[in-house]
């Protein structure tokens, strides 16, 4: 009975130091390896003493009920997530037993996904090799480690990283222990967590700029005239052309293909790519039959579209860095109206599954537009 007293005395006095290390975030920078180092003496006082204690159930000689230990085991569990310093108990392959909502808060991932997954995963690929063998070390009993990773979500910040054994309860194996940090900044409730992420203002313009494409899509289609179905594939063209596309090729038909337009950089391959045979192409002829739509960066296969008229492969001719081949089809298991095919040249984006999706869906527009 007095050592279920003297541990029940020394769990409420852990308590108490714990709440005092929360209160200690706000110290200044200079002051916070100290309090680090105490954040580490208390989780290894935890693994040294109070842990093993309630494993064996306490006083050899004091019964003590299934309700009690079960309750000790939720406190000390309690703790650890309450921990103010992002903690993360791991595996000697690395892979995550336990992280608190402090560590939760600081790489951004959630414990329910995290648990059961190497905590690699969640790093930058340099520094993968490196933590594994730390943490292989440490599982080892060969001492505590220290080194600096990078977040995947967010790299340009480094975070510094202690591992310390542990031997939790009647477990064979070592668990190890990550304490995480940033490298140059201190443990506050600002700092206990990456910056927020910066909204991609790159993808939002390419975002807003497929927008715009598809409104001028769907004006040209409604502004154009009913019955000429080679003029609504040609006004098509010319607004795919330079604000999506260097290079245009249009073809009507599917069974006999008829080149409606070519526009592009080069007024010379412009004549020769528009002199071209249609069913010269392999990739229209194959979208022409009723293909799926194709998209290809930086093509192998140079005659993919074949020779234009002057015997050059078109995609040499046009400088082809990305491509996007797309058969006008009103409705699944309708015939084919026609194929847009487009070029984008060096120094351009290559095209996007994005983009793509969006051409799909104005070459169905285009098609509808085309059968009335």
């Amino acid at each position: 009975m007095a050592q279920t007293e003297e541990f029940d005395e020394e769990r409420a006095d852990f308590v108490r130091r714990v709440a005092e290390l929360k209160a200690a975030r706000a110290v200044s920078t200079a002051e916070l390896p100290a309090v680090l180092d105490a954040a580490l003496f208390e989780l290894d006082h935890v693994a040294g003493k109070l842990w093993p204690y309630l494993q064996q159930g306490g006083d050899p000689g004091t019964s003590r009920n299934a309700a009690a230990e079960r309750h000790e085991q939720q406190l000390l569990r309690a703790v650890f997530q309450r921990l103010p310093l992002p903690v993360a108990l791991v595996d000697r392959e690395a892979v995550v037993r336990r992280l608190n909502f402090a560590a939760t808060t600081f790489t951004g991932v959630r414990a329910g996904y995290a648990t059961g997954r190497p905590m690699t995963g969640f790093l930058a690929h340099a520094d993968r090799a490196a933590f594994r063998s730390q943490v292989a070390a440490v599982a080892r009993g060969e001492g505590d480690r220290g080194l600096t990773v990078h977040l995947q979500q967010n790299p340009q910040a480094p975070v510094r990283t202690v591992l310390t054994g542990l031997r939790p309860g009647n477990e064979r194996r070592t668990t190890v222990l990550a304490v995480l940090q940033p490298a140059d900044a201190g443990l506050g409730p600002t700092s206990a967590r990456p910056a927020a992420p910066v909204p991609d203002l790159a993808e939002t313009t390419r975002h807003a700029a497929l927008t715009d494409l598809l409104d001028a899509m769907t004006r040209e289609l409604l502004g154009g005239p009913v019955g000429d179905p080679a003029e609504l594939l040609r006004r098509a063209a010319h607004v795919l052309h330079g604000r999506f596309a260097d290079w245009v090729v249009a073809d009507k038909g599917a069974a006999h293909l008829e080149r409606i337009e070519v526009l592009g950089a080069d007024d010379e391959a412009v004549r020769d790519i528009a002199a071209q045979d249609p069913a010269a192409g392999p990739l229209v002829v194959e979208a022409a039959r009723g293909g799926a739509p194709a998209l290809l960066v930086r093509p192998e296969d140079l005659r993919a579209l074949g020779d234009d008229a002057s015997g050059a492969p078109v995609l040499v001719r046009a400088d082809v860095t990305s491509l996007l081949c797309v058969p006008l089809i009103p409705a699944p298991g309708e015939p084919v109206q026609g194929v847009l095919t487009l070029f984008r040249s060096a120094g351009r984006l290559a095209f996007s599954m994005a983009e793509a999706k969006t051409l799909d869906m104005m070459a169905r527009h285009i098609a509808l537009a085309m059968r009335k």
